[in-house]
């Protein structure tokens, strides 16, 4: 059975769902091999292992940190010749992509980026990607090179199926080009306590209707019952009511959640460009016009004010 190399993603060294979720999509089409960069890859071989790596290519360097994407791109080129395996999948993340487009144009090969399905196919992978907002499933393979996928978090349940996991050291020459562009300075993000908001199972985003960022509280109390990710629309975020990387939308993040309550959000085709893949839908908003109930599983027209508070309480009373 063919290899799939499989980028792994992680915060000093706890590997992140979406790399879970590459690991199960992986083997629908062949054998998952993950590619770990930085420190702590024996620890997170465990892992890896019990979702189906079979073996996990290892480089620990500085340039990795020290250095924007390029030195990943090395990394990740070398693990492609190392292996010669029949696809590459990588987190649909800001990130992911950009290390997945310079790797397709150093290998020649096709892309396809914000995959929401993959299975086997005769002449390759196929991928399935959502289309118009939702209205369309396309599905679609490489025609020339080594497939490279970007996968969007929450596509699929990860599934644990221990493999092996045994951890290889990868050598890489990293090449001048890549130490180009230094990074001289980090600032951590504040915590908020919440899951990130591209790979949150549950996201609660507030729009114009929001009126104010002293409002945006109530989208806040209805996230937390949740355990949610808070997101907003480009109105309200332009507006100054909350901050940009909680933009949900074209020109902002793509999220994928089990569930997306959208409030005081009209609908915009480049709100929905954001969220359409979601499972499930909850639209509230006073319009019963509004765009957004022709996408949504479940409509509520009311003021938010009115409905979002009540909404907090009864998740509170029904959790105990």
């Amino acid at each position: 059975m063919a290899e799939v190399l499989v980028y792994v993603d992680h915060v000093d060294g706890a590997v992140r769902k979406p790399t879970l979720e590459l690991l199960t999509l992986a083997r629908r089409i062949g054998e998952p091999v993950a590619l770990y960069l930085g420190a702590g890859a024996d620890a997170a071989a465990s892992v890896l292992g019990e979702y189906g790596a079979v073996k996990v290519l290892a480089v620990d360097a500085a340039e990795f940190a020290d250095y924007l994407v390029v030195p990943k791109v090395d990394a990740v080129e070398a693990a492609v010749k190392a292996v010669s395996p029949a696809a590459v999948l990588v987190p649909s993340s800001a990130e992911g992509k950009e290390i997945a487009a310079r790797l397709a144009v150093r290998l020649g090969s096709g892309i396809i980026t914000d995959a929401v399905d993959l299975e086997s196919g005769a002449e390759g992978p196929v991928a399935t990607q959502s289309a118009f907002a939702a209205a369309f499933s396309v599905k679609s393979r490489v025609s020339k090179g080594v497939p490279v996928i970007t996968v969007k978090p929450n596509s699929t349940a990860p599934q644990a199926a221990p493999a092996a996991g045994t951890v290889e050291q990868l050598a890489v020459a990293f090449d001048e080009k890549s130490t180009g562009t230094k990074v001289v300075s980090r600032v951590p993000r504040e915590s908020t306590g919440r899951p990130e908001l591209t790979e949150a199972a549950i996201v609660v985003s507030g729009g114009r209707g929001v009126n104010g960022a002293e409002n945006f509280p109530v989208i806040e109390g209805l996230a937390d019952s949740l355990g949610a990710a808070v997101g907003a629309s480009r109105a309200a975020v332009d507006a100054g009511w909350y901050p940009h990387t909680n933009q949900v939308g074209q020109t902002g993040k793509s999220v994928s959640p089990q569930l997306y309550i959208a409030a005081g959000i009209s609908g915009a085709i480049q709100h929905r460009a954001g969220m359409q893949t979601s499972k499930t839908i909850v639209a509230i908003n006073k319009d019963a016009e509004a765009p957004i109930f022709d996408l949504v599983d479940y409509g509520v027209v009311g003021d938010l004010f009115a409905v979002v508070p009540q909404l907090t309480d009864e998740v509170k009373t029904r959790k105990g």
